[in-house]
């Protein structure tokens, strides 16, 4: 369908985030009568979410903004099991304690993009499916929902296929996940009406379970809905960098970092970027569209400064801003440039370069730096570094300041701050 009466889809079509759906017309008409709740699941299986999460949770954040009730679930029960999802391998087994500190640690992310108040009526609500996941007797539940799951049908889903095809091997406890996970939308169905869960296009053949399980279990009309991979024009998955994923949490991916990851994309994926990851108005990201030439960079200034504006706060994101132009555009030294501190008896000593590139997160290893330098990527102070076994000491110092700057390429900076 190329246009809608509900005005959350048009805004999803509008936006670029609809790839697949169970049924347009039925979906469409369900939410043109009255607020509507719809999930998504995320399972905690580490500290921070990341980019290719906040895809999904932007669809959520639409939702409420159409004036329905958005639910996060988290994954605490489906998190005690491996995904098979498109994975080559097993995902190793996390305990109860490690899913809820992560639960602890990611819970602050959604609401930035979310409104969770109480008093309103599409409040968003977080849920944990171990609250009910954990307390399913396991004949019951072979009885009352295994039996509507064939083996031959589960064994054509692609995450399955894939697993077959290749010979790798796959668990049972991986079998029972996406039986689990259809549950949950028959769970989330009784407690709170839900009729739509979302989620990217990989999770289609999960999400669909739970719509068929809600038909046969509750004769419910649900409903699915996918976004699109999210990858870049040229091929790569979008929120992945050299130096791993690009987090939503501070302390993982800095507000400085997370601003140089938009500010640093391709060109030809601006417009698409800003019309996911920013709530810009259509007609403001239309004029940004229409820029060309060098005046993209403008572009990806206003994608840069609104995505860590949503994430990390309006100052978090004028910071970012102001160190970006120092480094780039003024040839000076931002703030919020990440760094690391050293005493002065330490740099007298001498330090090998290779050692400090590891300490300040520009290479991942000893043999990464080398091979930046013999490159010719790696600086010191803006200078070229020649030699793999440069030493750097107090000569490094620039005069009248008590920092030195390593620059990984021109676009990866951090300080050595000196403590005397």
């Amino acid at each position: 369908m190329s246009a809608y009466k509900s005005e959350f889809l048009n805004i999803l079509n509008e936006r670029g985030f609809i790839h697949q759906c169970s049924d347009f017309e039925a979906l469409d008409s369900k939410l043109c009568e009255g607020p509507q709740s719809a999930y998504i699941g995320f399972d905690p299986t580490g500290p921070s979410l990341h980019v290719g999460h906040l895809y999904t949770i932007m669809m959520l954040h639409w939702f409420q903004q159409c004036g329905h009730k958005p639910i996060s679930l988290m994954g605490g029960g489906t998190a005690l099991i491996p995904d098979p999802t498109l994975k080559d391998k097993t995902r190793p087994l996390l305990t109860p304690e490690d899913i809820n500190a992560n639960i602890e640690s990611i819970k602050s992310v959604f609401s930035k993009f979310l409104d969770y108040n109480p008093d309103a009526p599409n409040s968003c609500i977080m849920e944990n499916n171990y609250s009910w996941l954990s307390g399913l007797g396991y004949i019951e539940f072979l009885r009352d929902v295994g039996m509507h799951f064939t083996i031959n049908r589960m064994l054509t889903f692609e995450s399955v296929k894939m697993r077959l095809d290749r010979e790798l091997p796959m668990t049972f406890i991986e079998f029972n996940y996406m039986i689990l996970q259809g549950y949950d939308f028959v769970e989330l169905h009784r407690r709170h009406g839900t009729i739509l869960q979302m989620g990217g296009s990989d999770q289609w053949g999960n999400i669909i379970n739970g719509v068929e399980l809600g038909r046969k279990m509750e004769r419910a009309e649900l409903f699915a809905l996918t976004a699109p991979l999210l990858t870049t024009a040229s091929g790569a998955k979008m929120g992945k960098t050299e130096g791993g994923a690009v987090w939503l949490n501070a302390d993982m991916t800095t507000p400085y970092d997370y601003y140089q990851y938009w500010r640093n994309v391709e060109d030809a994926d601006v417009v698409r970027l800003l019309k996911v990851f920013t709530t810009l108005p259509m007609d403001e990201i239309k004029k940004l569209e229409a820029l060309e030439g060098a005046d993209i960079n403008e572009a990806k200034k206003v994608l840069a400064f609104e995505a860590t504006r949503l994430c990390h706060g309006e100052q978090a994101a004028r910071e970012a801003a102001d160190t970006a132009a120092k480094v780039f555009e003024q040839g000076g030294i931002g703030e919020d440039l990440p760094s690391i501190t050293i005493d002065t008896a330490r740099l007298q000593n001498g330090i090998s370069a290779l050692d400090l590139f590891v300490e300040t997160g520009l290479s991942e290893s000893k043999g990464e730096a080398k091979r930046l330098i013999k490159g010719g990527g790696a600086r010191l102070n803006d200078q070229p570094i020649q030699n793999t076994d440069t030493i750097i000491d107090t000569s490094s110092l620039p005069t009248g300041l008590d920092y030195i700057k390593l620059s990984s390429g021109k676009k990866k900076h951090a300080l050595i701050k000196i403590r005397t």
